[in-house]
């Protein structure tokens, strides 16, 4: 990039090499120590003049994200369900998309009292967290195998002041108890997606299962039934090709009302099924 000395001339020379405008605004707003929602004060003072460690600043930013980096990453933060959520490069940024997730979710326990409930591959503790939030009744227990995504899930959890329950564990095996709901967004891309060359920012582990993906779903499905309580339901995100296969394992697997939600592009973004109440 060139040396431009103002914010507009900073934003300008951002443009010019392809950087979105919302993503040069909030790498900007970082690299300035302000609010990511100080948008407004960027447009009021776009003549401001920049001093040279801001400026280096947000050029490397910049050229991070112009490398495919998360601004998630970039900023330290990310924002879900209304949550302010610390991330780095130990899980994945949550996304808009996994609020498909959180709000059936929620419709699924509508009624209940005290429901308990289990994320499991809670990563940055997005799910978990969003749900302990909206229901501070319920009680969310969270589960992920990587110690490093746990103490981040369990910082958040800190900060936010929510009482999640963390563990460490693949999947299910050797968790006890019995839920109301069991909601995941597991890993479900291909091993040999050709997509994942470009996601060399983020960990393997919480994408990749298997040659169809399936293989994380297949062990969760088989696993869910002996800790559901009846009428429990169980709620996965998935690819957008893969709903057809996840209701399929469903109901195979016993379980009834299998249906899938759309993500906000139209997508099948979500499958799910509930346990009967009788089996």
């Amino acid at each position: 990039m060139s040396q431009p000395s103002s914010i507009a001339q900073a934003l300008q020379a951002a443009a010019r090499q392809g950087l979105e405008r919302l993503d040069a605004q909030g790498l900007l707003l970082h690299a300035l120590g302000r609010s990511p929602h100080d948008r407004a004060w960027l447009l009021s003072h776009d003549t401001d003049e920049l001093d040279a460690d801001t400026l280096a600043r947000f050029q490397q930013r910049c050229a991070r994200r112009l490398d495919n980096e998360p601004m998630g990453y970039l900023t330290g933060w990310q924002e879900f369900f209304g949550l302010t959520l610390q991330v780095d490069h130990r899980v994945l940024v949550p996304r808009p998309d996994t609020e498909t997730l959180v709000e059936w979710a929620l419709q699924a326990i509508v009624g209940l009292q005290a429901p308990q409930i289990l994320d499991l591959g809670t990563g940055s503790g997005a799910i978990a967290l969003a749900l302990a939030h909206a229901r501070p009744d319920a009680a969310v227990h969270a589960v992920d195998a990587s110690t490093d995504a746990l103490a981040v899930a369990r910082g958040n959890a800190q900060r936010l002041g929510l009482p999640v329950v963390f563990s460490q564990g693949s999947w299910l095996t050797g968790h006890s108890g019995r839920y109301a709901l069991i909601a995941s967004n597991p890993p479900y891309i291909p091993q040999h997606d050709p997509h994942l060359t470009a996601l060399v920012h983020e960990p393997l582990q919480a994408l990749a299962a298997g040659a169809d993906g399936l293989d994380d779903i297949r062990a969760i499905v088989s696993q869910a039934p002996a800790h559901l309580a009846p009428g429990g339901w169980l709620l996965l995100e998935h690819g957008y090709d893969q709903a057809a296969a996840v209701r399929a394992l469903l109901q195979a697997q016993g379980f009834t009302a299998v249906q899938s939600r759309r993500d906000m592009a139209g997508i099948e973004r979500c499958s799910g099924g509930q346990w009967p109440t009788v089996k």
